[in-house]
């Protein structure tokens, strides 16, 4: 379930923003380009069983090639088209990150991660994910998953504007040239659906 407070009549500086956030940090936030916050319900215990599982491997293939950082679902993004984002998993390169401060880094920096995965929970939309998809890849993400669990259907979105769906969770997902020899056991996440 997702809430929308628009934002017509106030204007959240960044500060404001982070602090609010901070002050509801057991709820999941998110701001629209338009300043509207989308405020969501926390996952259910199987959705976030299966988003730890999802970032535990992309973890642990970061611990091995040291080649950037890894966030869930709790860190932010402010994205160039003005929004804050929060991907259930997130990597960005330590080439992207390069250039930003500690104290960013603490808060929601401003740079678009280079991958991102989004899992459908339950309450979820498909349209509204596939939306959220569409919104990170034009805003320089570089690869994304967005992942249905219950259908164990995988929809891949590429920077080239290339979209491909794989509707079985059997064999690997690459991280292709993004996340050089990254592969996701999707039948690991098949065990965590029993």
């Amino acid at each position: 379930m997702r809430f929308a407070i628009k934002t017509d009549t106030f204007r959240m500086s960044e500060e404001e923003f982070f602090l609010f956030c901070r002050e509801n940090e057991s709820l999941l936030i998110e701001k629209e380009p338009s300043g509207t916050i989308i405020i969501m319900e926390p996952a259910g215990f199987d959705t976030s069983d299966f988003n730890s599982e999802i970032n535990y491997q992309l973890r642990d293939w970061n611990k091995q090639t040291k080649s950037g950082r890894v966030t869930d679902s709790s860190g932010g993004f402010y994205l160039p088209d003005g929004s804050m984002r929060s991907p259930d998993a997130a990597w960005t390169s330590s080439e992207r990150l390069k250039d930003i401060t500690r104290e960013q880094l603490a808060r929601f920096p401003h740079v678009s991660p280079d991958f991102v995965i989004e899992i459908k929970s339950p309450s979820d939309r498909l349209i509204g994910l596939q939306n959220k998809m569409e919104a990170f890849m034009s805003n320089g993400v570089l690869l994304g998953w967005l992942i249905d669990p219950e259908k164990q259907i995988i929809y891949i979105y590429r920077a080239n504007g290339e979209r491909e769906v794989i509707t079985e969770f059997e064999g690997i997902l690459s991280g292709e040239n993004v996340l050089e020899g990254f592969e996701l056991k999707l039948a690991e996440l098949k065990s965590s659906l029993l």
